[in-house]
């Protein structure tokens, strides 16, 4: 994450269209769009640069400046993150609980194929073989029923080697930064105090944690 200030500098600069090729400023015309001294707009063009933010041509009274793909990215990351705030039904909901070993189900399930093809699909990832198994707080099952109501997406069911393997549903969630999905699998009776968590990198040991430590999942619409 680049610093706020930088960001400010990099917006000011897009503002005037160094999106779209490259745009003449000097320190001065940044300075008065940021309120900032010429030198400091200075020492911000030179970080934007080094960070590979921007690309500069120097000229005798100025430069021309350009926005370069990762600076983009990082505005486009900025734009995302306002858009959650502030954009109707861009609500999340925020479950929490702790650790619990499931009975091994999950590693075998997520091992096959037609599932992890339908994940990948909607998820965006191949999970890795297993889920993380979380008992929800009090606290945290009238949230759960609120996200039931919400679009969780059909994973389908397959017979494969004699053997008939049910639908399941999934939604999209967060564990800090790592994207994850919950899973539920199509059983009539599933415990409203449990979810399962699936990722494409094996959560227990990218997180760190154990049975009964805390896990908090966020779950966006």
């Amino acid at each position: 994450m680049i610093p706020a200030e930088d960001l400010q500098c990099l917006k000011a600069i897009a503002l005037r269209g160094g999106c779209s090729g490259p745009v003449f400023v000097s320190t001065q015309s940044i300075g008065t769009m940021l309120a900032i001294s010429q030198q400091t707009a200075s020492r911000r063009l030179k970080g934007l640069e080094s960070a590979g933010l921007i690309t500069r041509t120097m000229a005798a009274d100025g430069q021309h400046v350009t926005l370069t793909k990762h600076g983009e990215e990082e505005l486009r990351k900025e734009y995302q993150e306002y858009c959650r705030i502030f954009s109707e039904g861009g609500k999340s909901y925020i479950l929490s609980g702790a650790v619990v070993s499931g009975i091994g189900e999950g590693k075998y399930y997520m091992s096959r194929d037609p599932y992890k093809e339908q994940f990948k699909i909607h998820l965006g990832f191949e999970p890795y073989p297993g889920t993380l198994n979380i008992r929800l707080s009090p606290s945290s099952i009238p949230v759960r029923k609120k996200i039931d109501a919400l679009g969780w997406t059909r994973i389908k069911g397959f017979s494969t080697d004699g053997r008939t393997f049910g639908d399941a549903k999934c939604i999209a969630c967060r564990i800090g930064t790592i994207s994850c999905g919950i899973v539920v699998p199509g059983r009539t009776h599933y415990p409203e105090d449990i979810i399962e968590v699936i990722a494409p990198i094996a959560l227990r040991r990218k997180l760190g944690v154990e049975d009964s430590d805390s896990v908090t999942v966020e779950v966006g619409q």
